[in-house]
């Protein structure tokens, strides 16, 4: 094998955000399936488990107390409240995936991804947008699991939440899901490739012209 294609790269933290309803947790789901070298980071959440949810693999479920102390500990990179309820990105979680190899995804919205530029102003910013306001309302009563108050208020909040597409490195429409994994995927590769995250670049161009 070669030598270039032996190089190492660290592992980046890879973002995704939207507004509720805009396919975010879709296309994380299908760019996990479909690349071997990403991990989700498994946030906790005190929202109660919705059917069909999985405890340890879509939340760590907790209640507010449990919370509180996780807090208190510092084991939050982030967190932040959303409809009334708090989602953290355990450091645990982060950790695991880092040394093992893998790239990190994060499902988080825009408060958690202002936080975590912080903590690692390495990451990489993804923002889905839905393709309108009236497909988003139509993909939120598609759920069937949500009132006409808790779209409602989803929908008031998702204008907000879009406010802040700027502050994002990259900005797709998921006006189809396919076509919007490709699109993630190739920001995920080309992320991958730069110069920075390549550890051992320098020493092999400097063989390379003496």
């Amino acid at each position: 094998m070669a030598q270039g294609s032996q190089l190492k790269r660290r592992g980046l933290l890879f973002v995704l955000s939207s507004p509720s309803g805009a396919g975010k947790s879709t296309i994380a789901r299908l760019l996990l399936g479909a690349d071997d070298g990403i991990a989700l980071s498994v946030s906790a959440t005190t929202r109660p488990m919705r059917p069909g949810e999985v405890a340890g693999r879509d939340y760590h479920f907790v209640d507010d107390q449990e919370f509180d102390r996780l807090v208190e500990a510092g084991e939050f990179l982030e967190w932040a409240h959303v409809f009334g309820r708090r989602y953290g990105t355990l450091r645990s979680e982060v950790r695991k995936s880092i040394e093992s190899g893998r790239d990190v995804l994060l499902d988080i919205d825009w408060q958690g991804t202002q936080q975590l530029k912080q903590v690692d102003p390495d990451i990489v910013r993804v923002f889905i947008l839905p393709p309108s306001m009236a497909e988003l309302e139509r993909r939120l009563r598609a759920r069937g699991t949500d009132s006409d108050e808790v779209i409602a208020g989803r929908m008031a909040r998702a204008a907000a939440e879009i406010s802040h597409w700027a502050e994002y490195d990259y900005v797709l429409i998921n006006d189809d899901a396919a076509a919007c994994l490709t699109n993630v995927q190739a920001v995920l590769d080309a992320e991958r490739l730069k110069a920075s995250r390549r550890t051992g670049l320098h020493d092999f161009v400097r063989g390379l012209i003496g």
